[in-house]
């Protein structure tokens, strides 16, 4: 009995050292509400949107020629080089910027090899069909054209209407297999970004400009918080 009571307490001060030499806090973080409700938008750049600059921005080669965008031309305009024809597409009609209403899931909407890039960021999560839009995607692109991806790992939920239709999120394995499907799996690049702290302070809403761009940029497999996917249309 003495030896399991000794064990117990050597335990525990085992688990206080530990706990000592790596406290369990992170600045302010202590509450049960984010910092921010809006992913760190009213603080700064919300830290997935910086790997997503960062995926956009090594493959500005990729956005060229006849590119389509979700909702607005943003990336576009900033990472493309050589666009010839920028389009918006959007399903809300009243979206002034939309050259193309269509929904994503419905095929017979949309133009067949038509563009040379599709910018498809943080998207597929609302979408339940995401093997439609994929296809859709696919069916839409030239032979050669590029389809740019990024969709969460971790994530809060979307507000407003996000309880009734922010469906998923995803994996490298995921998209491995669900755009392999498509495209074909050797036309495929899929890399995931981030690590535990980011997912922390992304989580809380803290804007990349608060957080030391050192620990941003660790890539830890094991503890993403975005894929991102390059895949290539194949095909005369």
């Amino acid at each position: 009995m003495l030896t399991g009571i000794r064990d117990a307490i050597l335990s525990r001060w085992g688990l206080a050292i530990r706990r000592a030499r790596r406290p369990a806090f992170f600045g302010s973080l202590r509450g049960t509400e984010p910092l921010s409700n809006e992913w760190g938008f009213d603080r700064g750049t919300p830290v997935d949107r910086y790997y997503i600059e960062q995926f956009l921005g090594a493959s500005s080669a990729d956005i060229a020629g006849r590119v389509v965008e979700i909702k607005s031309a943003a990336y576009t305009e900033r990472f493309g080089r050589g666009v010839t024809q920028a389009d918006v597409l959007d399903i809300d009609v009243t979206n002034a910027c939309a050259t193309i209403v269509a929904d994503l899931t419905s095929a017979d909407m949309m133009p067949v090899n038509a563009f040379d890039c599709f910018l498809l960021t943080q998207t597929l999560q609302l979408i339940f069909d995401t093997r439609a839009v994929i296809a859709l995607a696919h069916r839409a692109l030239r032979p050669g054209g590029v389809l740019l991806v990024t969709v969460p790992v971790v994530s809060r939920v979307v507000p407003r209407y996000g309880l009734a239709t922010d469906y998923w999120r995803f994996t490298e394995a995921s998209c491995e297999r669900l755009f392999g499907e498509v495209f074909g799996t050797g036309h495929v690049t899929v890399r995931t970004y981030g690590n535990v702290f980011a997912g922390v302070a992304f989580l809380e809403g803290v804007a990349c400009e608060e957080l030391p761009r050192h620990k941003l940029d660790v890539h830890d497999p094991y503890f993403p918080i975005l894929v991102s996917v390059r895949a290539v249309k194949q095909g005369a």
